[in-house]
């Protein structure tokens, strides 16, 4: 057995390196190390309340309106009431607008670089996929980053800039949306649905939605001549529904709430397929192989003391744990969780989710995001108010569970004499890429990298870049 360090990456925020053990060219144990320390939460810890809303969404440049939002909401949270109506409604819409740019980079720019790689030579599609996904060169992210620029001016008519824009508040958001500028966000939301129609799906959003099957999607595929298509088609090639899978369990917080529901549902996907209610109780972290002092395992209590000597640690992650399991989280879970006809039927076929589950799951979510927009713009009342009056209390515990791209996203806050006493974030890709816990049980994508074959190109293999790619790692947010 030979053990080889894959790291660190490029097209990822932040760093990232893999410890792998390797016989015969196939993975027997994968460590994931997240390697840089961050403190947040220890930067928050003393400060005001309302500090949490200026130095979170700092914690990452790709998800700070996640990051805004879950710190709002926490606020809200130990506040103990509700955001103007429109102040949901227009989050709903600035936080939309950025998880769509969040998949599309993904997969523009960070994942289907990876399929123009020299490995692929002999396959039938290189010559396309060099063409249209070669790093720096390839026309689909030519195409793409003037259309993610477009998208991101939602950004600029709610909340003024992106990113860490302070416009999102325990009551909703600073800025009222007029007329013009509701017709102003309409004509960027079309602009884009062209760009998904034409280049993404090479077919109607509706053609996207409606697919229930895995006979559709097999349709979709032969007959698109879309990017979603082609990956479709690769994907089948290279038989990405078998590789890897994941730890069976999903985790949704819910996503695109109002006061009364969300569009997407909170809950947690069993390996069986069944859908149980969330327990937000059974959240642990352990720290048993991470470089921190053990001061609880529930985000309620427990503080962030990093230990850099500490023996048999290897990351400056946690692992979240639910009810004592792994549990991935994601547009795959969210969509699962959901009842996603399509969705859970792939999990069922590939008996997990897999590579390809994930990207088709960002992809569908994505074409779900855009017609939901449009109806959060007809539903806006825009005489009404956008954000309501917060005091906060001098004593008081609070949780803000949003859905960033990558999946769950949780802050937990006490306050005490009027000040933070604790703040505990657990991030997307902690719970993805956590490292083992206690009893040795390894983290989602630790488990997903057992039993992968590298053909013998140990870290250059681009399997590996598959299966860590298709999680979206995003670094810096993993970090305490």
């Amino acid at each position: 057995m030979s053990r080889v360090i894959a790291g660190p990456f490029n097209r990822v925020e932040g760093d990232l390196e893999v410890a792998l053990d390797i016989r015969d060219g196939v993975v027997e144990r994968a460590e994931v190390t997240t390697t840089l320390y961050r403190g947040f939460e220890q930067m928050l810890s003393g400060r005001p309340g309302l500090d949490a809303l200026v130095i979170a969404p700092r914690i990452c440049g790709i998800c700070s309106v996640s990051q805004s939002i879950a710190a709002a909401t926490a606020l809200r949270d130990l506040a103990g009431g509700h955001a103007a109506p429109n102040g949901y409604i227009a989050a709903n819409l600035a936080h939309a607008s950025e998880n769509i740019a969040d998949h599309l980079t993904h997969f523009y720019l960070f994942f289907m670089p990876d399929f123009a790689r020299d490995e692929y030579v002999g396959r039938a599609w290189f010559g396309p996929a060099v063409e249209r996904f070669k790093a720096v060169s390839g026309s689909g992210s030519a195409q793409f980053l003037p259309m993610r620029k477009r998208l991101l001016e939602v950004m600029g008519v709610i909340a003024g800039k992106w990113p860490h824009s302070l416009a999102f508040q325990p009551g909703g958001t600073t800025r009222t949306i007029d007329v013009g500028e509701r017709v102003q966000l309409a004509s960027l939301l079309g602009e884009f649905q062209v760009f998904l129609e034409q280049a993404l799906y090479g077919a109607s959003l509706d053609t996207i939605l409606s697919m229930e099957t895995e006979d559709e999607l097999a349709a979709y595929a032969a007959g698109s001549g879309g990017d979603f298509g082609f990956f479709l088609r690769l994907a089948e090639d290279l038989g990405l529904s078998r590789l890897g899978k994941g730890p069976g369990r999903l985790l949704s917080y819910g996503a695109y709430h109002t006061a009364e529901a969300s569009l997407l549902p909170s809950g947690i996907g069993e390996p069986d397929g069944t859908i149980s209610p969330l327990d937000v109780g059974g959240i642990s972290e352990d720290v048993a192989h991470s470089w921190f002092m053990d001061t609880g395992d529930r985000p309620w209590n427990a503080e962030t003391v990093p230990t850099a000597e500490k023996e048999r640690a290897y990351s400056w992650a946690k692992a979240p744990r639910l009810s004592g399991t792994p549990a991935e989280a994601g547009a795959v879970a969210r969509l699962a969780i959901a009842g996603h006809p399509l969705v859970q039927a792939l999990i069922a076929r590939d008996g997990g989710t897999s590579v390809r589950t994930r990207i088709v799951a960002r992809l569908i979510e994505t074409a779900l995001l855009v017609h939901s927009m449009r109806g959060w713009l007809r539903d806006l009342r825009l005489k009404d108010e956008f954000c309501s009056h917060f005091a906060l209390p001098e004593e008081a515990a609070g949780a803000g569970l949003v859905e960033a791209a990558r999946g769950a996203l949780g802050h937990w806050m006490s306050m005490r004499e009027g000040r933070i006493e604790r703040y505990q974030i657990i991030a997307p890709t902690t719970w993805n890429f956590s490292p083992r816990d206690a009893a040795g049980v390894p983290g989602p994508l630790e488990a997903a990298l057992a039993g992968l074959d590298t053909g013998g190109r140990g870290a250059r293999s681009a399997a590996l870049q598959h299966v860590i790619r298709s999680f979206d790692p995003c670094m810096v947010c993993t970090a305490h």
